[in-house]
């Protein structure tokens, strides 16, 4: 079995100090296999933005897998925006804009989804996706197979924001190399859901999971929140820790249970959500 950490949406220059302590001490005990940070490390790219993010990614353990967001990216009205938008993330995060981690359990990839021409949405484009499979086709045949981005690849049930550019081409091509996991934030809610709901691909359904934004003030009807998967051969479960401020830590409010079968992926269980109060910001 292994475990990946998947928190989104830190938002470095709007943070809440208490929650980002919260988190680093959830993560630091539940030493995870993986970190999968899903985008929009800053809220406005700045050089003190990205160098608080980058100590608090030194401060994790473990490996991780990191994308840029759209916050990430140079001033939409700036000269830097057109001629070198992800400068200051390739100086102070990664320069690799397609990380790739894998073991004999799980091969996980990021693809950058933030564009410089688009003011938040996202797109993903048909070299990416062949990329991406190429580098998966060379996982272990029981390998669970994860691709990560900071654009959705589905919406919530309220159906608000907007999915990532490209979104069916891509799906058609991951479908042939057998994604299992879609990870992603952007919207700052919290979603779970099979691919096959939108996609309707024959004899495929892949998992989509979503976090909601970590620790940033920038909360849109949810607390705080991150995921906790475990991973194996045939099965998920996935636990959705959601920052408790009377408690002042993170805890389990919500898990969900999916088993392979012929088709892809299928809900096997869930624990309802605990009630959650919106947060005025």
């Amino acid at each position: 079995m292994r475990s990946v950490a998947h928190i989104s949406d830190l938002h470095f220059g709007r943070v809440d100090r208490k929650v980002l302590r919260g988190l680093r001490e959830e993560l630091a005990s539940t030493r995870p296999d993986l970190i999968v940070v899903s985008g929009d490390l800053t809220q406005r790219a700045r050089v003190h933005e990205f160098q608080a993010a980058r100590e608090f990614l030194d401060s994790l353990p473990g490996p991780q897998i990191v994308v840029p967001g759209n916050h990430d990216l140079s001033p939409l009205y700036s000269f830097a925006r057109w001629r070198t938008p992800l400068a200051r993330y390739l100086r102070y995060i990664t320069a690799d804009l397609q990380p790739f981690y894998a073991d004999e359990e799980m091969a996980a990839i990021g693809i950058n989804t933030a564009r410089a021409t688009t003011f938040k949405g996202g797109r993903i484009n048909r070299q990416q996706v062949i990329r991406a499979c190429e580098r998966l086709s060379g996982a272990a045949p029981q390998a669970t197979r994860i691709i990560v981005t900071h654009h959705p690849f589905d919406l919530p049930l309220n159906g608000e924001g907007a999915i990532v550019g490209r979104a069916r081409m891509a799906m058609a091509g991951f479908a042939l190399c057998r994604v299992d996991l879609f990870l992603s934030g952007h919207l700052h809610v919290s979603h779970t859901g099979p691919t096959a709901t939108r996609y309707q691909i024959s004899g495929y359904s892949a998992l989509i999971v979503e976090a909601g934004t970590a620790v940033s003030t920038r909360v849109r009807g949810e607390f705080n929140s991150w995921n906790l998967l475990h991973i194996e051969p045939g099965g998920v479960v996935i636990r959705r820790f959601t920052w408790d401020g009377g408690q002042a830590r993170f805890g389990v409010t919500q898990t969900d249970s999916y088993r392979g079968g012929p088709d892809g992926w299928v809900l096997g269980g869930t624990t309802a959500p605990v009630p959650q109060r919106r947060i005025a910001t």
